[in-house]
């Protein structure tokens, strides 16, 4: 398979004509989920629009370089539904974290998605 380097700089563009925001900082809880306790920053990007109606979703973390490195393609069972995460300035720790967050139940399943 060959990489696609017009993807990531489609996601490039896509960040920097868009706000990040997160709204689930890390170490707090999920609001429908109280035992789910946000380990890396979690957001979207403003004005973005992704499978579910909502805005494109965004794990951020705390490399120096706040640049896109990875993207998460999962899928949610119970929702019956599919989106891509996308991962900003993630160490590999905030990595396996996201990787195992998308991961950890019998109805949600993720792939993660390295930039080379």
């Amino acid at each position: 398979m060959e990489y696609n380097i017009e993807f990531w700089n489609a996601l490039d563009c896509l960040m920097q004509q868009s706000e990040v925001i997160i709204d689930r900082p890390k170490g707090t809880v999920h609001p429908k989920y109280p035992d789910f306790l946000y380990e890396v920053d979690y957001g979207y990007l403003r004005d973005t629009v992704s499978m579910d109606g909502n805005e494109i979703d965004v794990w951020r973390g705390t490399h120096k370089e706040q640049k896109i490195d990875a993207i998460i393609c999962t899928i949610d069972l119970m929702k019956k539904d599919s989106e891509i995460k996308i991962l900003i300035g993630c160490t590999e720790e905030e990595k396996e974290k996201i990787y195992h967050t998308h991961n950890n139940s019998a109805y949600m399943k993720g792939i993660l998605i390295r930039r080379l």
